[in-house]
């Protein structure tokens, strides 16, 4: 037992730090939150000053210094050019309605040069908006290694009206991060891609992310990749529920540094409840010899996603590729509706507007397909092609136009569904597994029947005006109307 004298003092001073204590928590709770507070940029300042409108920073080094509070803003200097890699980690709003602002101050748009770095690294942050600001590398085969954008997981992240460009992999790269709003980029001359979407492996964490708006235009490939594709516009994989529109990939893959599997417009891979819709992808390639080069693709491991109200035409590649490659995760119930595409899939493997391959080599790993209302165009090539590799089950073609050169499907379309669709060869008016005439290769082949009488027409659809497309601008697409029926079609079709 202590002393009674040394038992008074303990007790003492457990109640004065109980009294400290407790005044240090109610001044916490009393003072008033920090302000939010604008940092400047600008050629003219200097490291040294505080940041504010009258003492600028001069360089992104001293910015990457700076530790932001909610609802704080960056503003660089617009016109001007700042040197190195812009780099947020660990920030987080405390409210939504005041994420991190950055952005170019005054007029014109700020350059932030990440030479052969990145320009702008977001990671494990929440609630950070950046916009108005052109982000440049050195070039994809001058000394840049990286991505223009990266944003890795983080959630809450909004990038808008931002020019991306000199890049060796991505433009812009989100990795395993969610709630992520990407508008009005123009991601162009990187390597990689335009804008990559990617998550875990199995786990796909990158999810509920929306890309509209955007421009992935001649990102040719990447040079030091010999091992898998390059050069694509917009790709997302390992991810769900994404939202891909109002979008356009054009003259994309033209300088991949390999001879195999190839570059997409607008795809992705390993994904879950993606949609893509309103897009226009024309005129992709791929290196000489290689594969792909199309439009668009839902590829290995894709499940219950969209394709709708889109446009493709003169892709090297077909404008719909539906593959599912060996080692993948199961590919069901999608959707590819309500599209157009035009002379696609004229110098890669395709030779078809769309082209079915599965590498797996088991048809329950490749099922239920609903393609329906698409217009397949096709002057100088099939409408479709399936691979010597395309074991399926519940692929259903229905209410489509089906328009090509001589041969209008190439392979077998096994058990496949045929309904209510319009076929026209051009050479031949009707060419399918050989046979020219339409009534008796449904016969023969079970499909465009219904209680024995036919689903399906054999006639050339009177168009409005077909042929030569040069829409360019998805936000037309509603009023698009070079592939209506004349006004005699549909009262035949009615």
């Amino acid at each position: 037992m202590l002393p009674v004298k040394q038992n008074q003092l303990s007790m003492r001073l457990f109640f004065l730090i109980i009294f400290l204590l407790a005044s240090f928590i109610a001044e916490v709770i009393a003072a008033p939150a920090l302000r939010p507070r604008a940092y400047y940029v600008n050629n003219k300042g200097r490291d040294k000053n505080n940041g504010d409108i009258n003492h600028s920073f001069k360089t992104i080094a001293r910015v990457n210094k700076v530790r932001f509070h909610t609802g704080d803003s960056l503003l660089f200097a617009g016109g001007q050019v700042f040197k190195g890699t812009l780099k947020i980690r660990g920030y987080a709003s405390e409210l939504e309605a005041k994420p991190l602002l950055i952005f170019s101050s005054e007029k014109g748009n700020a350059i932030i040069d990440g030479g052969n770095n990145a320009g702008v690294e977001i990671k494990e942050s929440g609630f950070v908006h950046i916009y108005n600001l052109q982000i440049k590398g050195s070039g994809r085969k001058q000394g840049n290694n990286s991505n223009g954008i990266l944003i890795s997981n983080c959630t809450n992240i909004s990038i808008s009206s931002v020019g991306i460009t000199g890049f060796q992999k991505a433009g812009l790269f989100v990795y395993s991060s969610s709630d992520i709003t990407i508008k009005h980029i123009n991601a162009y001359e990187n390597g990689f891609a335009g804008i990559s979407i990617d998550g875990e492996y199995g786990i796909k964490n990158s999810r509920q992310i929306l890309v509209s708006d955007c421009i992935a235009e001649n990102n040719p490939g990447d040079p030091s990749n010999f091992k898998n594709h390059s050069g694509n516009g917009i790709i997302a994989g390992n991810c769900r529920n994404i939202t891909i529109e109002y979008c356009i990939a054009t003259n994309n893959g033209w300088d991949m540094p390999r001879i195999g599997n190839g570059p997409v417009g607008i795809w992705c891979y390993e994904a879950d409840s993606v949609m893509i819709q309103y897009c226009i992808s024309y005129r992709n390639k791929t290196a000489k010899g290689a594969d792909d080069g199309g439009g668009f693709d839902f590829d290995g491991g894709v499940t219950n996603s969209v394709i709708q109200y889109c446009l493709s035409y003169e892709n090297y590649g077909s404008a719909f590729g539906i593959f599912q490659y060996n080692g993948a995760s199961p590919w069901h119930d999608n959707v590819i509706r309500n599209n157009i595409s035009k002379d696609d899939g004229l110098v890669s493997a395709a030779h078809a507007a769309a082209y079915i391959w599965n590498s797996s080599g088991e048809p329950n790993q490749f099922r239920n397909l609903s393609f329906y209302k698409n217009i397949l165009y096709n002057t100088k090539a099939a409408a479709i092609h399936y691979a010597e590799q395309s074991n399926r089950e519940a692929f259903n073609f229905y209410k489509n136009i089906f328009v090509a050169k001589s041969e209008i499907i190439k392979g077998r379309t096994s058990a496949d569904n045929f309904s209510g669709n319009t076929w026209w060869s051009l050479a031949d008016g009707f060419n399918v597994d050989s046979v020219k005439d339409f009534k008796t290769w449904a016969q023969k082949k079970g499909k465009e029947q219904h209680d024995g009488k036919l689903t399906g027409i054999n006639r050339n659809p009177d168009f409005i005006d077909a042929g030569f497309t040069r829409l360019k601008d998805p936000h037309n697409l509603k009023s698009f109307i070079d592939y209506q029926l004349s006004k005699c079609e549909k009262m035949k079709e009615d």
